[in-house]
C-alpha cells in the first residue's frame, strides 16, 4: 500500500470511529483478508480507538506497524469494563490476534487433581481447573513432576491408582492391594470414612503441612511396635522415610505457610520480552514458567508495560489457580488493581481481593529476584534461538532468491495407498517454528484413483479460497523436479503463481548393501526455471528447518491416511458382521 493510499485507509477508518459510543467494551481489528490481528478492551471505545489513530510519533514502533495493516475495526459492546476484561480475554484465546500479548503455551500447565466428589477419591494430572467439587494443586512445572507425586502419594498413602469403571467391575482385589499399596476400596476392604482419613494425609502433605502428618504417622508407628504388628510399623516407618526424603527435595522460599503465592518479573530488549511466573505455595516453591513475547520491547520508550502486563495477568488467570498474594516488578496503580479484582471475582465467583504487592520487603525481594533471575537467564535462551531462526531464514531468502523474508512456509503432502483414499496435508511453519494450529488436512474429493497433479490442484484451490488465511511467503512440496512443476502448474490454474514456490528431494542411499561405507546425497532443493539443485549445508538451521517441515508434513498426511483406513476397515467388519446375522436369521 503507498503512502496516499496508506493515509486514505486512516481517514476512512478516522470517520468511522466516530461513530464509536462512549461506552465499554471491545475493540476488534482486522485485516484486508478479514483476519483479526488485534483485540483490545475499553473504558470508552471510540477515545481509546482513536488514540491508534492519531498517527503520533508517541507510538511505538510494534503499534504503527499494526495501524498499517488494519482494513476494518469492529466493535462490541458491554455493560462494565469488568465485563470488557473477560470479553477480550475470551477473544484473544478464540483468535490469536498476531499483535496481541498471547500466552503460546496457556493449555499446557499441568495441575495436581483429587476429585473430592467421589465416594472413593483419587489424584489425577489435570490442564485443565474445573468448577466440579475437585480440589486442585499447581501449576507444577512439568507433567512427569505431576505423575511422580502422584505416585508418591498413592504408594504412600495408599489410594487407588484405578479407574472409576475399572473399579465399580472389580470383584476381587487386583495386585496393587497384593503388593500392599492399595487398601482394595473397590471390594469394600476399607469403609469410605477410612480411606477419607488417608486421602485427607495425602492433601495436607500438598497443602504444606508435612509435620501434622509425619507426627500422624509416626504415632500410628510406636502403636504398632507396641502391639507387636511390626511390619506394619515398617510400612509406617518408611512411609516417614520417603516424606522426609521428597521435603528435602523442595526448595523453602517463603515463610507465608498458609498463603499462596505467584511471582512475575519480566526481562528483555528489541528482540521481545520473557514474563517469568514462579509459584509458590505455602511457602515452597513448586513450579515457574516462561512466557517469550517476541518484537515486545519491555524497554522501550512508548511501551506501557502497565498497559501488556496487565493484559497478560487477565489472560493468564483466566485458566490458572488465583494465589492470595500476586507480586509484580511493576506498579500497575490503584485503578487497575481495582479493576483485575474485579474481573477476578467474576470470573472465579471469589468475595476476597487478590493483594498485589509492588513494594517489597526484605524477604518479598529475595522471591522477586529468583523471578527476575530466571527471567534473565531464560530470555537468553530463547533469544538466541529467535536470532538463530532468524539467520536460518535469511539464509534461506538468499540462496532460493525469494523477494521476502519467509516468515510463512507452507508444506503440502499428498498421501495415498495404491491410489485408494488420497489425503493431503498443510503444514505451517511461522518464524521457523511449527504452527499446529494452521495444520489443515484434506480429503481428496474430485480426484478417482493416483494423480498428484490433480489432487495438488485440487487443495490448492480450497486453500486458497480461504481469503482469511495468510499467504505464505514459500510453499514447499515434497519431490523433486516433476513434482515442482506439477505444483508450479497448479498454483497457475488457481491464480497465485506469485507465490515461490519450491521442490524438496528426499536424500538417497547409494552404493550397494553390502557396502562397508554407506554414502548418502544432499537434500537437494528445486526451483523453477534453474536446472541444478540449491544444497544446504549438513548442519545448517535452515536446512533443519527445511526438512523438519517437509517431515511434518509427510507425518501429518500419513497419520490422516492411516485413521481413515481403520474407519474404512472397521465399517467393513461391521458391514460383514451385520450381513452374517442377516443371513442366520433366513
Amino acid at each position: 500500500m503507498t503512502q496516499p493510499e496508506e493515509q486514505n485507509k486512516i481517514d476512512e477508518l478516522k470517520d468511522l470511529v466516530k461513530g464509536f459510543p462512549q461506552e465499554p467494551g471491545v475493540y476488534i481489528m482486522k485485516n484486508i483478508r478479514g483476519t483479526v490481528i488485534y483485540v483490545g478492551k475499553a473504558k470508552s471505545l471510540r477515545s481509546r480507538v482513536r488514540s491508534y489513530l492519531s498517527q503520533s510519533k508517541d507510538l511505538s514502533v510494534k503499534t504503527q506497524f499494526l495501524v498499517s495493516h488494519i482494513h476494518s475495526i469492529e466493535y462490541l459492546l458491554t455493560n462494565t469494563e469488568v465485563e470488557a476484561f473477560l470479553l477480550e480475554a475470551s477473544l484473544i484465546k478464540k483468535h490469536r490476534p498476531r499483535y496481541n500479548i498471547r500466552l503460546k503455551d496457556d493449555k499446557s500447565y499441568p495441575y495436581l487433581r483429587c476429585s473430592k466428589a467421589d465416594n472413593f477419591p483419587r489424584f489425577y494430572l489435570s490442564r485443565k481447573v474445573a468448577r466440579d467439587g475437585s480440589l486442585y494443586f499447581g501449576p507444577y512445572t512439568s507433567g512427569t513432576s505431576v505423575r511422580e507425586t502422584i505416585k508418591f502419594l498413592n504408594q504412600t498413602f495408599k489410594i487407588r491408582d484405578c479407574t472409576d469403571t475399572y473399579m465399580k467391575n472389580r470383584q476381587r482385589p487386583c495386585m496393587t492391594y497384593q503388593i500392599g499399596r492399595c487398601t482394595a476400596p473397590c471390594v469394600d476392604y476399607i469403609s469410605e470414612k477410612e480411606y477419607a482419613v488417608d486421602v485427607e494425609s495425602a492433601l495436607e502433605l500438598l497443602r504444606g503441612q508435612d509435620q501434622q502428618v509425619i507426627d500422624r504417622l509416626t504415632a500410628k508407628m510406636k502403636a504398632a511396635a507396641q502391639e507387636e504388628r511390626f511390619e506394619a510399623a515398617a510400612k509406617l516407618r518408611d512411609s516417614i522415610f520417603a516424606i522426609e526424603a521428597i521435603l528435602q527435595k523442595q526448595s523453602v522460599v517463603s515463610d507465608s505457610k498458609e498463603i499462596d503465592q505467584d511471582v512475575i518479573a519480566f526481562f528483555g530488549d528489541e528482540r521481545g520480552t520473557l514474563i517469568e511466573t514462579v509459584h509458590i505455595r505455602k511457602g515452597r516453591m513448586i513450579g515457574n514458567r516462561p512466557h517469550f513475547i517476541p518484537k515486545l520491547n519491555c524497554h522501550g520508550d512508548s511501551e506501557d508495560p502497565r498497559e501488556w502486563l496487565t493484559s497478560f495477568i487477565n489472560q493468564y488467570y483466566t485458566d490458572n489457580i488465583l494465589p492470595d498474594e500476586i507480586f509484580l516488578t511493576v506498579d500497575l496503580g490503584k485503578d487497575l488493581y481495582r479493576l483485575l479484582n474485579d474481573v477476578f471475582k467474576e470470573r472465579f465467583s471469589i468475595k476476597n481481593d487478590v493483594r498485589f504487592i509492588h513494594s517489597h520487603d526484605e524477604e518479598e525481594k529475595k522471591l522477586v529476584d529468583i523471578a527476575y533471575n530466571n527471567a534473565k537467564n531464560h530470555f537468553r535462551g530463547f533469544a538466541e534461538e529467535q536470532d538463530q531462526k532468524k539467520k536460518a531464514l535469511d539464509l534461506i531468502q538468499r540462496k532460493l532468491k525469494l523477494p521476502q523474508l519467509p516468515e510463512r512456509i507452507e508444506c503440502y503432502d499428498i498421501s495415498n495407498f495404491q491410489g485408494d483414499q488420497s489425503v493431503a496435508s498443510q503444514v505451517v511453519f511461522e518464524n521457523g517454528h511449527p504452527k499446529p494450529e494452521a495444520y489443515r488436512r484434506y480429503k481428496i474429493k474430485t480426484v478417482t484413483g493416483s494423480n498428484d497433479f490433480a489432487s495438488m490442484k485440487e487443495v490448492l484451490t480450497r486453500r486458497f479460497s480461504h481469503k482469511e488465511y495468510e499467504d505464505p511467503q514459500l510453499i514447499v512440496v515434497d519431490g523433486g523436479k516433476g513434482q515442482l512443476k506439477m505444483a508450479l502448474e497448479a498454483l497457475k490454474e488457481v491464480g497465485r503463481a506469485d507465490i515461490p514456490i519450491v521442490g524438496l528431494a528426499k536424500a538417497r542411499v547409494k552404493g550397494e548393501f553390502s557396502d562397508q561405507e554407506i554414502e548418502e546425497t544432499e537434500e537437494r532443493f528445486f526451483l523453477p526455471g534453474r536446472q541444478n539443485p540449491v544444497t544446504f549445508g549438513k548442519s545448517s538451521e535452515a536446512l533443519h528447518i527445511l526438512v523438519g517441515l517437509r517431515d511434518e508434513a509427510h507425518r501429518f498426511a500419513i497419520t490422516y491416511h492411516r485413521k481413515l483406513r481403520d474407519e474404512t476397515s472397521l465399517s467393513s467388519e461391521l458391514d460383514f458382521i451385520t450381513g452374517l446375522g442377516e443371513k442366520r436369521k433366513k
